[in-house]
């Protein structure tokens, strides 16, 4: 085979490829798959499994399921079996034999544990859940600026690559000599971007498929492997930022974490990075990015909300950069962390069994907390959150869930009960099912005392919430 032919080969899978990823949720035959391509069916099916070492009836398979897999992580109040068939399955049960083959587990058992037993991501547990969370979103508004954007669409050409990340770098290579070939590097306002067409945490490291693109003007012309790629008009959630390669795993969950955060709802369409620099003329390596995640249209009330918040935000961190040049704040703090420590210490010394306990989140300055929570509880996907409000200087404590659904699901119960002994918030936008203030007017000079105060507080509201779920 002549690089001519191998180019148009892999040319011609690369549209159907386009194609099936845009289309999951329609018939896709071998018959039409092959006009696509512009092959015979006896053909293109050979082909195709040359070039993508699956046939494309697992190939589908596997797209839908990793596709619904992505949909269950983030959360989702559609049925499974409603979900099954939206994506081109015959029927709930032939999905679940699906998915289970893939994962392992039933889809409605899945949770990100199931991935990493099977492509080997990194493990998540139940007690870093909340503080991942605040972490993130922590991160974002120390290192980024995220707006919504509506898009009015973007012109790229490129070529794609399949595998892991980090051998990437050929696949540019090749781009940037075709760019040089065609004088396109001095185009005005040329931009890298970096096309996502899977999810890295549903698809394994090998099969991960991405498009390295530059922006280009209109007539310009695909050639051989590379492919023009229209970015869609509609709306993005868009983070800027300025940051190493070590980075981008953050800025990415963060981003995620925000769009969730602040109810946004996900779209179909490209998620991708726009570049504004050459990293290796930056001082410090760093590369200049913009990240799109697309996400529905927004309610016009909903982005004027996001916008205030955000100037505050701003204005936040103008006063808090004020009040760490003086010093006091920052020793106060570590003296508080330190007997938050101690409290933690203390719970496990006097509960070794029985319990899990989680590190220590020392937050922003608003909360400090670490979980501690019974067997019983956490094989229920619950915790127990033990929380210093620096801002009240008291200690609370609540029930939360392990995500949105399992903290849904456990709120509905207490709301919908006679229950009252304890505080049940209104609503979702924080991480509490139940809460309750269990120490007020501390006196730090008797800390053994202060302990054993918060212990006998902790203990009652843990036996309070287990007798309700078990009753």
């Amino acid at each position: 085979m002549n690089n001519d032919t191998n180019k148009t080969y892999i040319n011609r899978t690369n549209i159907v490829i386009d194609y099936i990823e845009k289309n999951l949720d329609k018939e896709l035959s071998l018959d039409l798959l092959s006009q696509k391509a512009n092959y015979s069916p006896f053909h293109f099916h050979r082909l195709f499994k040359l070039i993508t070492r699956e046939t494309i009836n697992i190939y589908i398979n596997r797209k839908r399921v990793e596709k619904i897999a992505s949909i269950l992580l983030v959360g989702t109040q559609e049925p499974i079996n409603q979900l099954a068939y939206r994506y081109g399955f015959s029927s709930g049960s032939s999905f679940t034999r699906a998915f289970k083959n893939f994962y392992g587990v039933s889809p409605s058992k899945f949770t990100s544990k199931d991935v990493i037993r099977k492509i080997g991501k990194s493990k998540t547990t139940i007690e870093k859940y909340i503080c991942q969370i605040d972490n993130s979103l922590n991160w974002i508004k120390m290192n980024g600026h995220i707006e919504i954007k509506e898009l009015a669409g973007m012109r790229l050409i490129g070529m794609t690559h399949i595998g892991e990340f980090n051998k990437v770098a050929d696949t540019f290579k090749k781009l940037m000599t075709w760019m040089e070939s065609k004088d396109l590097l001095n185009t005005p306002n040329l931009k890298a971007v970096t096309l996502y067409h899977d999810n890295p945490k549903v698809t394994e490291d090998s099969k991960v498929r991405l498009s390295t693109c530059f922006t280009i003007p209109n007539g310009v012309k695909a050639e051989g492997a590379l492919k023009l790629v229209n970015i869609q008009k509609g709306y993005y959630a868009v983070g800027h930022f300025e940051i190493t390669t070590d980075d981008f795993s953050k800025a990415w969950n963060g981003m995620l974490t925000w769009v969730l955060e602040n109810e946004y709802e996900f779209e179909d369409g490209h998620y991708f990075e726009l570049y504004h620099n050459d990293s290796k003329t930056h001082p410090e390596h760093k590369f200049i990015v913009d990240i799109y995640i697309p996400i529905k249209k927004p309610r016009l009330e909903h982005n004027r909300t996001i916008k205030k918040e955000q100037q505050l935000a701003n204005d936040d961190l103008t006063h808090y950069r004020k009040q760490i040049k003086q010093g006091d704040i920052q020793k106060d703090y570590k003296t508080l962390l330190t007997y938050i420590k101690k409290l933690r210490t203390y719970f496990i010394k006097t509960y070794p069994f029985d319990y899990k306990a989680g590190q220590i989140y020392q937050g922003s300055m608003d909360y400090s907390y670490f979980t501690f929570t019974p067997v019983s509880l956490t094989n229920m996907k619950l915790k127990i959150v033990i929380i210093f409000n620096h801002t009240k200087m008291q200690f609370e404590i609540c029930l939360a869930g392990r995500n949105r659904q399992i903290q849904k699901e456990y709120w509905n119960i207490f709301k919908d009960s006679d229950w009252n002994k304890y505080h049940i918030p209104d609503n979702l936008k924080g991480h509490s099912i139940v809460d309750h203030i269990i120490m007020e007017n501390l006196n730090f000079n008797n800390f053994n005392a202060l302990c054993q105060q918060i212990e006998a507080e902790t203990m009652v509201f843990i036996k309070d919430i287990v007798n309700v779920l078990e009753a």
